[in-house]
Parts: C-alpha cells; sequence; structure tokens
C-alpha cells in the first residue's frame, strides 16, 4: 500500500481525486491532504510519504513553487490538473509523472507502477549504502568508508595522513597529496577513524600514529613524515604519550 499526499487548493477537487485515488486502485492510502500549500510544505518537513499528488493550479503558490519550496524531496510528486499544457513543465520539474482530470483507471496503474519502481530501486540503494557504510566495522579491515559529494569514498586508512577541522567542516590529509573535505566535524570524523592508530592530538587535529616522524617536546609540535607539524594541546599532552 502506498501512502500518498494530495495537494489541491479547491477543497471539491480534493475530495474527487481522494475519491478516485482510492477507488480506482486499491494501492493508495491517503494519509494527509491539503488545500493551503504552506501547511502541506510544513507537514512535508515532517513526513515523508510514498508519493505526493500535487495540483498545479493554486493562487497563493502554484504546483512549481510548491516543488522549489520542498525541502524534504525523498519521494516522487505526481503532477494532476485538468490542463494538458502543463506536461512537458512538469517533467522538467522533476515530477515523476503527470496525470489529466479526471484520472483515468490505466493512467492510474502506470502512474502506480511507476511510483513503486521508484521507490524499490531507492530502497536499494538505500540498502546497499548502509552495507558499505558498516564496511568498516569490520575489525579486520583497514579501509575507511567516507560518504561525501553523493558517492561513498574507500580509503586505506594507512594512507590517512592527519585530519584538520575547519569549523563545521574537515579536511582528511592523504599521503599522497590529495586533500578530501568533509561536510562532517572532526568530532564525527574521528568515530570513523580506528582508535588504535588515531589520535585527536589537538580540538582541530587527529593524527595517524604510525605518520609521527618527530615528538619537539619543548615546542609542543610533532612532525609527520610528510613534514607538517602538528600541534599537542596542553590537555592532550599526558594522553599523547601514554598512547606513545
Amino acid at each position: 500500500m502506498l501512502e500518498a499526499v494530495i495537494v489541491d487548493d479547491e477543497v471539491k477537487a480534493l475530495q474527487s481525486l481522494s475519491w478516485e485515488l482510492t477507488n480506482l486502485s486499491d494501492e493508495v492510502d491517503i494519509i494527509a491532504s491539503f488545500t493551503d500549500a504552506h501547511e502541506a510544505l510544513d507537514y512535508l518537513e515532517r513526513n515523508t510519504p510514498d508519493c505526493l499528488f500535487l495540483d498545479i493550479e493554486m493562487p497563493a503558490m502554484d504546483g512549481f513553487q510548491f516543488i522549489k519550496n520542498l525541502k524534504n524531496k525523498d519521494f516522487p510528486v505526481v503532477i494532476t490538473t485538468a490542463y494538458n499544457q502543463y506536461a512537458l513543465q512538469a517533467l522538467k520539474n522533476e515530477a515523476i509523472d503527470y496525470l489529466l482530470k479526471p484520472i483515468d483507471t490505466d493512467d492510474l496503474q502506470v502512474t502506480i507502477s511507476k511510483i513503486k519502481k521508484h521507490n524499490t530501486k531507492n530502497l536499494t540503494v538505500e540498502k546497499l549504502e548502509k552495507i558499505l557504510l558498516n564496511f568498516n566495522a569490520d575489525s579486520h579491515s583497514k579501509k575507511i568508508t567516507i560518504n561525501t559529494d553523493g558517492k561513498l569514498l574507500f580509503l586505506n586508512s594507512d594512507d590517512i595522513l592527519y585530519a584538520e577541522s575547519d569549523g563545521n567542516y574537515s579536511t582528511i590529509f592523504l599521503s599522497d597529496g590529495q586533500k578530501i573535505l568533509l561536510t562532517k566535524k572532526l568530532k564525527e570524523v574521528n568515530t570513523l577513524l580506528p582508535e588504535s592508530s588515531f589520535f585527536r592530538i589537538h580540538n582541530s587535529y587527529i593524527i595517524n600514529l604510525n605518520k609521527i616522524k618527530e615528538f619537539l617536546k619543548t615546542d609542543g609540535y610533532v612532525v609527520l613524515e610528510s613534514n607538517h607539524k602538528i600541534p599537542v594541546s596542553r590537555q592532550k599532552k599526558s594522553d599523547f604519550l601514554d598512547m606513545l
């Protein structure tokens, strides 16, 4: 059963569409319906249905403006309207399909099939991503799984020199000179790295203990094999020496 939300500014049109969806198909359950676009946006920020049936002709905010204002877009959108001139624009606005009112049973079944196929594909991707993100939970693996820029990176922990904080961002520095920018705080990065070989030596730095070349006690710095000088905070100095 697909959980659906309907947005249509006309009460009669909304009721009619709801009736058509539930009576023409036994695979759709209407979990919420709105005549006010702003109320619908607020609801969809907190809830993720299986699909959204959205009318185009709305006075305060038309359907295309509604899509642009959607913060949560983790569900397919089906455009519904009595006017067929919006078809191309609907598809350009990332709608999965377009239904012309009054809705035809065959057209509805085709749309439902598209929604199911879309949701099944996304679910498979999510499962795969979870498996890959948990890859480094294996104690025998030296791979670190990093989610960044819409892709998963698999890094060998031995190739990481250190990680540096920049507020809500972090940068990982590799032995070959590469830099990887992450939209994660250093605290989050720290949880991805094996405790046996990485240490947060400073509020702004995590280092690979296997890459240390020198420890300058007087200056309070470690020098890595790459000749990067990383400061050791006073609070971390005692714990750092214990690690060594």
